[in-house]
């Protein structure tokens, strides 16, 4: 869905509002103590505030183990009311429900966005009037609601039928950026459709504008039903997941059409265990992983012929994205674009042998509909927890 009509908020505001009614809303915040006192989550609350089509807030705090960062966390979304409350995944009791379930054999793998996101899950399951769930990252500097807005109404409107929804975004202010997107997912989607032939999940992601956007939205059915990593596979792991319990033509792309602006990550080549380096190696393993869950056999050579054709199919996107930010005005550093994509080649390498010496390693968190069977009452206890903490 395009931006075909502008920002045109109060249109959609009074759609929702009418629609809600029927369809109603839970919205997940992540974040952490780094962004929980950032300018940026300032201004996203003082924006929710008008957003009164939203029936839920949940305000997910993780990576913030002091008792000060949960207070902190509760003061700032005061503003928004009983609606919006604070799930606080570091403290005895959000612990307590992660170790029970690695005891019972359910590791919930490593504390990050991933993590979060799947306990905020079960948080509002609890709600059964919820009818679906909706997410965007705190950290966007130039946050307006007409980006929540953008996302809530294909899946409310009850003349459409969307189980989930994608943002996509131009990802470019006064230079490019995206640069794993850019330069690492597209090319290497290209490369694996290459070298192991059309398959129908990389022909799916291929399709996404901005496969590593962390808004989307997404029915509560579907959440219960997807498995997500705990690492920075969330995003693409998410979509294989979604490609893999619904229908093709019940996901849509929307535009948000504002300008975004987020914090950036360090490049980290000298330490491939930080920063998108990290992250670069989380992806591929995701990817690999879900491909040899559906069949596909990966081999050593696969993996040496994939960095290879990655590199050719990466300095081509370079190129292009060269000229584009010539014809446009924009700085372009060639050479730390291709520094970008050797460090990304190096992770596909490392990524590989990771995946061919343990290929069930770094398993994703079970999913909701498997936990709910064992624990009936875990989304309860979850609402409980939220509930103390505010």
């Amino acid at each position: 869905m395009h931006d075909l009509s502008g920002t045109d908020r109060d249109r959609l505001e009074h759609q929702l509002l009418q629609v809600t009614s029927a369809y109603p809303l839970g919205l997940i915040l992540p974040v952490t103590a780094a962004d929980l006192r950032a300018p940026a989550f300032g201004r996203i609350v003082e924006e929710l505030r008008g957003a009164d089509y939203i029936d839920r807030i949940c305000v997910v705090l993780g990576q913030a183990p002091e008792a000060r960062d949960r207070v902190d966390a509760c003061e700032i979304v005061a503003p928004l009311g009983a609606r919006a409350e604070v799930l606080w995944t570091d403290g005895e009791g959000v612990q307590a429900v992660y170790r029970e379930l690695a005891a019972a054999g359910m590791p919930l793998g490593e504390a990050g966005k991933g993590r979060s996101v799947w306990t905020a899950f079960g948080r509002l399951l609890a709600e059964p009037q919820l009818k679906a769930f909706v997410l965007h990252d705190c950290d966007i500097v130039d946050y307006d609601r007409v980006l929540l807005a953008r996302l809530c109404l294909p899946m409310a409107h009850p003349s459409l039928d969307f189980e989930f929804a994608k943002a996509f975004y131009r990802r470019s202010t006064d230079r490019l950026y995206g640069r794993v997107a850019r330069l690492l997912v597209s090319p290497l989607l290209q490369s694996l459709i290459a070298l192991l032939g059309p398959d129908p999940l990389l022909r799916f992601l291929e399709g996404f504008r901005y496969p590593l956007s962390g808004e989307f939205a997404i029915t509560a059915a579907l959440a219960r039903s997807n498995r997500i990593p705990s690492d920075w596979g969330l995003e693409i792991g998410t979509l294989a997941e979604v490609f893999r319990n619904t229908s093709a033509k019940r996901v849509c792309q929307v535009d948000l059409c504002v300008p975004y602006e987020h914090k950036h990550q360090e490049l980290s080549l000298e330490d491939p265990g930080a920063g998108l380096m990290r992250m670069a190696a989380d992806i591929v393993g995701t990817v690999l992983r879900t491909l040899a869950s559906r069949g596909t056999v990966i081999e050593a050579g696969h993996v040496a012929s994939l960095r290879a054709a990655y590199l050719r199919a990466a300095q081509d996107i370079v190129r292009q994205y060269h000229a584009d930010a010539i014809v446009n005005g924009l700085p372009y550093d060639r050479h730390a674009e291709e520094q970008a994509v050797e460090g990304f080649a190096a992770q596909i390498h490392r990524a590989g042998e990771v995946f061919l010496a343990d290929p069930l390693g770094g398993a994703a968190i079970p999913n909701w509909a498997r936990v709910l069977t064992a624990y009936p009452d875990l989304p309860g206890r979850l609402k409980r927890e939220s509930s103390r903490n505010n």
